[in-house]
């Protein structure tokens, strides 16, 4: 087999024991093309001269890798969603399939969706839509592309059964989505430990996440070593929360499940982009009340967090808890200050405040105005009022109300050459929902993936111009 000295198999999470996952078989389906590869992680991890038989072979049949695990685990958790406490949840159509090491001795996991029914499947078929694993794609590669800490995308097999959905036309079309992620490691892992009393397994999942993602934290021990953990993870979601707003981005299900130990985004299934900044645009049809809207992410990690604590609290005074959670609010504003002005490659003006109500006013413009999220930022980035002017939104940018954003702007230019040629362009690569069901329109109806690629090539462009870091500084073990 072509493995390269790249490929670092460290299945780590498997040497926890049984408490914590429950192995699974894959189901066997009766057709595998290969739909979507990631050939630059493919790559980085050692595995880019795998043949498309042995990728099938591996990420579509799920035979194990050369010194990885024997058999995928399903992992075990709980969680609250939409605020209501759910004790019946897991991996129900995934699970754990091999841990490596990236370049920088990350620790790195293949996650499955749609690799058939586990333990947790309840009354699923554990399948996932090919609709579903292209719209994930889409989400995880302009994610990155804007600089949000996401998972990869790494690989989207299409596996021939029909699929019966109560939302979306059926039958429709199969598939089985592998991504590569930094961390699987749940709040709700937490969660449910807490649930069932077991501070001796809470304090094996602490001291794992110490060992595994921050090892400078490997001198601390007992209730110090908790509430370091826990402070940790509440800074990295709080960059997750200002990442997302930067971007425009609508995650929609924010349950307690779907956040995790190093602040990396995952798991997207009813996600949106907004077309303009709307505070209670929201992306899942079933969030009736708002509840993940878009203004109201930042309180949704809050929140979370907060419960994540809780379940800490099982081994760790309260009292020493609360000042890291307490710590979320600067920290998130201190991280949207700087994911926004890596966006527009403004510099930041010194006084903190300042640059915080500048922010302020930005998102207050957008909303009043309806001027175009993703257009904005195409116009502003380096803050080039000539250059906005010649934007299809041109007449925006001279209402009186627009003045004091164009002062602030102009005020943090960063003196930034746009030498790429994505910047003559009129109009920026967006991702908003009419895009997205027009590409799958196409591959529905006439089988035709060519806009799927057009749109991944535009991505792959906008990448390039705006070289927004994206990975979360989380260090390798020692």
């Amino acid at each position: 087999m072509p493995f390269t000295p790249a490929y670092r198999p460290d299945p780590v999470f498997a040497k926890l024991g049984p408490d914590f996952a429950d192995p699974v078989a894959a189901a066997r389906f009766p057709q595998l093309k290969l739909r979507r590869r990631n050939q630059d992680w493919a790559a980085r991890i050692g595995l880019g001269a795998l043949t498309e038989e042995e990728w099938t072979t591996h990420f579509g049949r799920f035979e194990p890798l050369p010194g990885n695990m024997n058999a995928p685990l399903a992992m075990r958790y709980h969680g609250h969603q939409f605020r209501v406490y759910n004790p019946d949840i897991g991996d129900g159509r995934g699970f754990l399939f091999g841990q490596l090491r990236d370049g920088a001795g990350r620790l790195l996991d293949f996650g499955t969706k749609g690799s058939g029914q586990t333990p947790y499947s309840r009354f699923g078929d554990g399948r996932l839509t090919l609709k579903g694993g292209v719209r994930e794609v889409l989400a995880a590669e302009m994610l990155d592309a804007l600089g949000v800490y996401t998972s990869k995308a790494f690989s989207l097999i299409e596996t021939g059964e029909e699929l019966v959905r109560g939302d979306e036309p059926s039958p429709t079309r199969s598939s089985v989505l592998v991504r590569l992620s930094h961390s699987h490691m749940r709040f709700g892992s937490f969660q449910r430990l807490a649930f069932f009393e077991r501070p001796d397994l809470m304090r094996v999942l602490v001291d794992h996440c110490v060992d595994v993602y921050y090892p400078d934290l490997a001198d601390r021990s007992g209730e110090a070593r908790v509430a370091g953990l826990f402070a940790a993870v509440v800074r990295a979601n709080a960059r997750l929360a200002a990442s997302w707003m930067a971007a425009g981005f609508v995650h929609g299900v924010l349950n307690t499940d779907n956040l995790n130990v190093t602040g990396e985004s995952f798991d997207y299934g009813p996600w949106r982009f907004v077309p303009e900044s709307d505070p209670e645009f929201t992306a899942a049809y079933f969030d009736e009340q708002g509840l993940y809207a878009f203004g109201r992410q930042p309180e949704a990690v809050s929140w979370a967090l907060s419960q994540f604590g809780g379940a800490l609290s099982l081994i760790c005074p309260v009292a020493q808890l609360e000042p890291a959670l307490a710590h979320f609010a600067p920290a998130y504003q201190s991280a949207l200050v700087e994911r926004m002005f890596a966006r527009l490659k403004l510099k930041a003006s010194g006084d903190a405040a300042a640059d915080l109500d500048f922010l302020q006013g930005v998102f207050n413009w957008l909303t009043e105005s309806r001027a175009g999220w993703d257009q904005f930022f195409h116009d502003w980035v380096g803050a080039d009022a000539a250059r906005a002017g010649q934007s299809p939104r041109a007449a925006h940018y001279e209402r009186a109300d627009f003045a004091p954003v164009r002062e602030g702007l102009e005020a943090r230019a960063g003196g930034v050459q746009l030498t790429h040629a994505y910047w003559r362009r009129p109009t920026p690569v967006s991702l908003v929902i009419e895009e997205v069901e027009g590409l799958w329109a196409a591959i529905a109806e006439r089988d035709d993936w060519s806009a799927f690629e057009r749109k991944l090539a535009d991505i792959d462009e906008l990448r390039a111009a705006a070289a927004l870091s994206c990975h979360q500084p989380v260090a390798p073990k020692v």
